[in-house]
């Protein structure tokens, strides 16, 4: 079977690319100890637009599902850590809109060994 990968884009404005950063170095170690989770990269635009890529992979479409309806709903609802701003509220997202795109893995390759 082969892995899955979720790339979440997220379109940021200019002034809230240093907050969405800060606040997923925050989270950093909250993916990983989840079951089937396979690799993350937060991908920062360089030109031509103001979308962030999530890149995510995970063993299984059940992994991935699983982790959806468990730790990062409830991260996304206020049962994770920080954001304590006016008195518990969650603070305003960074990103102005979001989509997820979904891929097979059917070819990958690694550096060779020396």
């Amino acid at each position: 079977m082969p892995s899955v990968v979720k790339i979440n884009v997220l379109t940021v404005p200019a002034e809230q690319r240093e907050t969405l950063e800060q606040r997923f170095a925050s989270r950093a170690g909250t993916v990983e100890s989840s079951d089937g989770f396979e690799w993350f990269e937060l991908l920062r635009p360089v030109e031509g637009t103001d979308q962030y890529l999530v890149y995510t992979r995970w063993r299984s479409e059940q992994d991935f599902q699983a982790w959806v309806e468990g730790p990062m709903k409830a991260a996304h609802q206020g049962g994770g850590q920080g954001g304590g701003e006016g008195g518990g509220e969650r603070p305003k997202p960074a990103a102005s809109a979001s989509t997820v795109w979904s891929f097979e893995v059917v070819q990958q390759a690694a550096p060779k060994q020396a």
